[in-house]
């Protein structure tokens, strides 16, 4: 029997120690609600759990970038929505001021709600933001756009590519009519051969033939000429300068002799202004092309016509340089949607300028006296709606994008919680369970120690 070294009092002493320890851990989880309090706890388990920790709350942010994306992306394309309703608008007005029963007041009063509309589509361009960024009216810079151009209503096809367009039209000849700037025009002949050439009048003809406002019967021989007869022979004594003929439903009007055939331009009857020939109808064509192809263009017009004959085609080629604006450059912005740095994690977003100079409408004049101008705006405002639609069309479809990067997001968002739970989370039940075995052996080790201390004592009864 020994009292230096009490071993079942020092074994209970440190197996009291260990139980204490174990409960004291046992109640920091309870505590607390985690089982890796420490990286002591769980080294392997506490990265893990950092790791996902740092996607999950990367990801959460995530989420709050893409909703912030939506909002700013609503706030452009709700803005867009009355750029729109404010284009149909002014098409509305262009119809109107095309129609020949308006007066050049009406017209006047038509181009006041155009200029009032044009300054309020500006304004909103301009003052539309979102957390202090402006959404419709670019960025810093500028850039040059070409404008579209129109093919000014007349019959024939208009192409065109980035930079040039090309308008294709049947080429034109003696008795052709043509329509021009709402006009309708006859391409005259030169003398009384030509006419004959067009109709298909011919020394042997038989027939009706229509001269002026008379129709006669032809005849040949020795026939005399009479109120209802006329010998094709004599055919030029009736058929003079000015004078129109139809023969088998063909028809030819030759140019009155006052006529100047030595312009460059090409020839206008004096006493028929609608009488021209085919030089002059195609500098009228160049000119119409022209005007129609240059609303919008504020930096430069539609360059000059270059002609092409195609003689195998019978067509003529009008060729131009379209015309162009300064613009200011598009605004664009990335939304980081991950919780990496990996550029895929970004969604662009790219908002053209939405003022009136990008979309071809600044200057839209539509109070001229022939109704002209307001018949081309039609077209470069139906440019402008294509221009708004595209625009909003592309901000729906990333707002769609967004919403479901939104979805996917959070549904990861969702599943890395739980398995990070399941790691560092402490298992409330299961833990109790710990607690209450510890906190049993806690009170047995205190009772065994005291009993161990209790067994040394019987030395005393032997030293007595």
């Amino acid at each position: 029997m020994v009292v230096q070294h009490n071993m079942q009092a020092s074994n209970a002493s440190r197996m009291l120690s260990i139980t204490a320890g174990n409960q004291s851990k046992s109640t920091e989880k309870l505590a607390s609600g985690y089982k890796i309090n420490r990286a002591a706890d769980d080294a392997a388990g506490l990265s893990i759990s950092e790791k996902m920790r740092k996607q999950i709350r990367g990801l959460s942010q995530a989420s709050t970038n893409a909703e912030d994306g939506v909002s700013a992306v609503q706030t452009a394309e709700g803005a867009l929505t009355e750029v729109h309703s404010m284009l149909q608008r002014m098409n509305e007005l262009a119809v109107q001021a095309s129609n020949g029963t308006n007066s050049e007041s009406d017209r006047s009063s038509i181009q006041n709600e155009i200029n009032q509309l044009t300054t309020e589509i500006d304004r909103v361009a301009e003052s539309t933001k979102f957390n202090e960024t402006y959404l419709l009216k670019g960025s810093n810079g500028t850039k040059k756009v070409t404008i579209n151009a129109h093919d000014a209503g007349l019959d024939g096809t208009l192409t065109q590519n980035t930079a040039k367009a090309t308008f294709t039209m049947k080429a034109l000849n003696g008795g052709d009519t043509v329509t021009i700037g709402g006009t309708k025009y006859e391409i005259g002949v030169k003398d009384l051969a030509s006419a004959q050439d067009v109709v298909g009048l011919k020394s042997t003809s038989t027939g009706s033939v229509k001269i002026g406002d008379k129709s006669y019967e032809l005849t040949t021989g020795d026939t005399a000429v009479n109120e209802s007869k006329l010998n094709i022979k004599d055919l030029a004594t009736f058929a003079t300068e000015g004078t129109k003929i139809e023969y088998n439903g063909k028809s030819a009007t030759i140019f009155a002799k006052e006529t100047d055939t030595t312009s460059t331009t090409g020839i206008v009857d004096k006493n028929n202004v609608n009488l021209i020939d085919a030089k002059q109808a195609y500098k009228m064509v160049e000119n119409e092309l022209q005007a129609a192809s240059s609303i919008g263009a504020t930096s430069k017009a539609a360059g000059a016509v270059t002609q092409t004959e195609d003689t195998a085609n019978k067509t003529i080629k009008f060729s131009f340089d379209k015309g162009s604006a300064e613009v200011q450059n598009d605004l664009t912005f990335n939304l980081h949607v991950g919780s990496d740095a990996e550029m895929t994690n970004k969604i662009g977003v790219t908002i053209n300028a939405m003022d009136s100079t990008a979309l071809g409408i600044k200057g839209l004049n539509v109070a001229d006296a022939t109704g002209k101008a307001a018949t081309y705006a039609i077209d470069a405002i139906a440019d402008a709606v294509s221009k708004v639609s595209s625009q909003r069309s592309s901000l729906g479809a990333i707002q769609n994008r967004l919403e479901h990067t939104i979805a996917n997001v959070d549904n990861v968002v969702e599943n890395s919680n739980a398995a990070e739970s399941r790691i560092r989370d402490t298992d409330m039940a299961e833990e109790m369970v710990n607690y209450s075995k510890e906190n049993i052996l806690a009170q047995a080790g205190q009772a065994m120690l005291a009993q161990s201390n209790q067994a040394t004592q019987g030395v005393l009864s032997i030293i007595r």
